[in-house]
């Protein structure tokens, strides 16, 4: 069933629209402190909203935890919520994850509606239905497949966000075009994303949420084509816990910046991938983000991490891989060799 996914610009209405379909008796506000500051407000004015439990918790993805989610168990169940309240995460895709994971597991499910306030979320973690929480030191280790009963996106919040913010989400947006056309590729590149144009990049959202969708409608569970979507992720997610557990956390948009590189070299040299295309997107992602700084002695433990990938069978460590852009290569296993010689990859043209 295709997700209710709405683009406004006029939110309260728009929230109060997709409220008024469903019967609840209560409704649960879940933010982090970030988003009750800066965001808010854009909501607080909304007559259905007025007596809505706030539930507060600390930003960043080290919180996607299973405290932070008996938190917000505690908070659902102190607060009087049942099984037909309701509860909007507004939020990063941290708290989509997190909020959707405790939503459709309280009681056994309550109805949620996510409004993501990041580029990040609104084109990746909001959309498709994917919830959870990290655990055991692995990204995403626990959760379930649980879509919302709507999302909505804002274009204001776009222009609130940070620069780095920004930089994040667009990570994202590079590989939906790698994995979608060399149409939506070329355009990507050609983007200011230093001097954005809020129109342009709203058109790109919406391009990249109709990738996301196209794909979760075909393959809703992950047993096919949908694994293109980790195209860059296995690398990035052991990144992201390697960089946590040397406490230097990395956003997940920077870590699945450098995962595209090094998934790129892969597609090069095991599936053919034109040596043309990974030059120049590769000289695009690094005139946009920093360093990575890890050594060789780190290899190691990133590869041990990736073992915990979803896409695993056994010992061996499967990666969505391309053929060319927009020509996938999925399930396709790597050896250890050659996940070292992508690092080395990475650290040499950093």
């Amino acid at each position: 069933m295709k997700q209710k996914i709405i683009f406004t610009n006029d939110i309260i209405h728009d929230v109060e629209a997709v409220l008024s379909t469903f019967q609840y008796d209560k409704i649960f506000v879940l933010m982090d402190s970030n988003t009750h500051r800066f965001c808010w407000d854009l909501l607080e004015k909304s007559a259905l909203l007025h007596d809505a439990q706030h539930i507060i918790i600390e930003p960043g993805d080290s919180n996607k935890n299973l405290n932070t989610l008996s938190f917000i168990w505690e908070e659902l169940s102190t607060k009087g919520a049942t099984r037909h309240s309701c509860l909007i995460n507004l939020g990063g895709g941290m708290v989509t994850d997190i909020g959707g994971m405790a939503s459709s597991t309280f009681k056994r499910g309550l109805k949620f509606i996510n409004i993501p306030t990041t580029l990040l979320s609104m084109v990746d973690a909001s959309v498709g239905g994917k919830t959870g929480i990290n655990f055991n030191g692995v990204k995403n280790e626990i959760g379930l497949f649980s879509e919302s009963n709507a999302v909505i996106l804002h274009s204001a919040f776009l222009q609130t966000l940070p620069y780095n913010e920004l930089l994040g989400g667009f990570a994202e947006m590079i590989k939906h075009a790698l994995i979608d056309s060399e149409v939506l590729w070329a355009e990507t590149l050609r983007f200011d994303i230093e001097n954005p144009n809020w129109e342009e990049l709203l058109l790109l959202v919406k391009k990249n949420v109709e990738v996301k969708e196209r794909i979760v409608i075909e393959d809703p569970k992950e047993q096919n084509i949908r694994k293109a979507l980790n195209f860059g992720h296995t690398f990035a997610h052991a990144f992201e816990a390697w960089s946590i557990s040397n406490e230097q956390e990395l956003s997940h948009g920077f870590a699945v910046a450098y995962g595209i590189i090094c998934e790129l070299y892969l597609s090069a040299l095991l599936q053919e991938f034109p040596f043309d295309k990974m030059k120049q997107t590769l000289m695009f992602i690094h005139s946009l983000y920093p360093t990575f700084p890890f050594a060789c002695n780190d290899y190691n433990k990133i590869i041990d991490l990736m073992r915990h990938d979803k896409k695993n069978k056994g010992q061996d460590i499967n990666f969505s891989l391309l053929k060319d852009i927009g020509s996938l290569a999925l399930n396709t296993v790597v050896g250890e060799e050659d996940i070292k010689n992508a690092l080395d990859f990475l650290r040499e043209t950093n």
